[in-house]
């Protein structure tokens, strides 16, 4: 069970954010193949974004899966919205719709 400071802490982090990445690993060193796969998306698209590591505390791994109601992690968020994992981030890019929902939000390229 999650408990409600770590909800407020991941709101919290979420809100304070234009873009937040939860994901296993660092962008410098991601620790699996999806959260790797979405690091190398948002810095192909040029944005700056915040990362979480999700290994570095067994609470907000399993909390953010609870405030998403999303099983999987990694998690994107855009300005408080989330967009979802890694098959849906990368279906969004091959799209073009990443790169219009974070036009349409005024996120550039940092």
């Amino acid at each position: 069970m999650t408990d409600q400071a770590t909800l407020d802490a991941i709101r919290d982090t979420v809100n304070a954010n234009d873009i937040v990445l939860f994901m296993k690993g660092e962008p410098m060193f991601p620790q699996c193949g999806f959260s790797s796969l979405v690091v190398r998306v948002l810095d192909h698209l040029g944005v700056a974004y915040a990362a979480v590591n999700v290994l570095d505390d067994m609470n907000v791994r399993e909390g953010v899966k609870v405030y998403s109601d999303w099983p999987t992690i990694p998690q994107l968020y855009v300005k408080g919205e989330f967009i979802g994992g890694c098959d849906i981030v990368k279906e969004m890019f091959e799209a073009g719709e990443l790169q219009a929902l974070l036009k349409d939000k005024g996120l550039t390229p940092a």
